[in-house]
């Protein structure tokens, strides 16, 4: 017997987590396995084990402290050098008492969520988005989101006044609506917001008495010719000072911009009395101390990180370009990005009609035909059928191998 919560959660497996593990477990060899599955779906950095691994391999001794309890939001090692790091594509001074350090950026989501909701609050979210935010935003928060579309026509920008349309209606029906949730840089479009648009965005907050939550966990993650600014940027928040900084609750982690997905460290920025709430809850989701040791010691290189980054910028450019020449060749649309790992690839013309039934039809025959793994729009509220999330930030040779499995398996398709 469980509970009606973990029977919930049980049941509630995202689809990219049910894709990548099914992908995973039988992975495509040229040689050894050219029927295994080409995992384009995953957003996982794979471009970069050379630079990370002799700034991860080098001889470190280990304190006592390292084995020992830690303070569960942190130790003050790792949130001073994540702070340094961060000041930089937040372009302003980051206080280490206001950062988090949670176990993955999934846990930092969760927190942010359960500190600024309460069951059956409203969290906007404006779609398409990371499929997981259904998950982590929800899952303990008892928050439920409602996608707001945006316009594929304008490239699905982000849009504050369907925001506030969105939010007017549902108060008119009575729902409590406490917080906006938005990635920055986007997922899964790969496109950076401009500081206008989020200026609204926080005027918009200011107004009406909303939290904002900012999933900026590709901030070092972008390669085109648009900076990055996130919502901390002085240019965003100073140009808003009627909105309170303690509403806003911003997530960053290791797993993209270091490639470390694997170590599951997350940090999540809040201050004023958020930041005492998710420091309790920040005890269900604790770093090891000696992770965070590790971490630290890679950050305290600011110059090995500064190469890596900029390399890492490099690479993600290269990758991008290889992978849309391949999609070009196939004739397969895309929007274009300019951040993260993900291509929103545009597949409506091989839908056998406009619908998310048919798009999911399309979708297992490109996964169990194919064999290769790129994500149907439905998974992340895609305002119409037919796009698909592709990541390419893995070996070019496998995504060019990927990008015919998908041509080959759609080809046929189109009506």
């Amino acid at each position: 017997m469980v509970s009606r919560t973990a029977a919930r959660l049980a049941d509630d497996v995202p689809v990219i987590a049910a894709a990548h593990f099914a992908a995973e477990a039988d992975r495509f060899h040229p040689e050894e396995n050219p029927r295994g599955y080409v995992n384009l779906g995953t957003a996982e950095n794979r471009l970069g084990w050379d630079l990370l691994e002799p700034l991860l391999t080098g001889t470190r001794r280990r304190r006592p402290e390292h084995a020992h309890y830690g303070l569960p939001h942190g130790t003050p090692e790792l949130r001073e050098a994540v702070a340094r790091l961060l000041g930089g594509p937040w372009r302003t001074a980051v206080d280490p008492e206001d950062l988090v350090v949670t176990a993955g950026a999934t846990a930092a989501l969760d927190i942010a969520a359960t500190t600024a909701c309460d069951p059956g609050d409203v969290i906007l979210v404006p779609a398409p988005y990371y499929s997981a935010f259904d998950t982590d935003l929800t899952g303990r928060s008892g928050a439920r989101l409602v996608p707001v579309p945006t316009d594929p026509g304008a490239g699905f920008a982000l849009d504050p006044d369907a925001v506030e349309r969105a939010l007017a209606g549902l108060r008119r029906d009575g729902a409590t609506v406490r917080a906006v949730a938005i990635t920055s840089p986007t997922n899964p479009q790969g496109t950076t917001h401009p500081p206008a648009v989020l200026r609204d965005l926080l005027r918009l907050a200011a107004a009406h008495d909303l939290d904002v939550i900012s999933d900026e966990v590709y901030a070092h993650s972008v390669f085109g010719p648009e900076p990055f600014t996130g919502v901390l940027d002085p240019d965003v928040l100073g140009g808003v000072p009627e909105f309170d900084p303690d509403r806003l609750h911003v997530v960053w982690g290791f797993a993209k911009d270091f490639g470390l997905s694997g170590l599951k460290v997350g940090v999540l920025r809040t201050s004023g009395a958020p930041r005492a709430a998710a420091r309790a809850l920040a005890y269900f989701a604790t770093v090891s101390t000696d992770t965070q040791a590790l971490l630290a010691d890679l950050l305290a290189d600011r110059d090995g990180v500064a190469r890596l980054l900029a390399e890492n910028r490099r690479r993600l450019l290269r990758s991008y370009t290889h992978t849309t020449a391949r999609l070009t060749e196939h004739g397969i649309g895309y929007l274009p990005a300019t951040a993260g790992f993900s291509i929103w690839l545009d597949l409506r013309d091989r839908l056998a009609e406009p619908t998310f039934t048919a798009e999911r039809r399309l979708w297992r025959h490109v996964l169990d035909q194919g064999r290769v793994n790129v994500l149907p729009g439905g998974a992340f509220a895609s305002p119409e059928p037919g796009w698909f999330r592709l990541c390419h930030a893995v070996d070019a040779a496998l995504v060019a191998t990927g990008v015919a499995r998908v041509a080959e398996a759609t080809a046929g398709r189109k009506p």
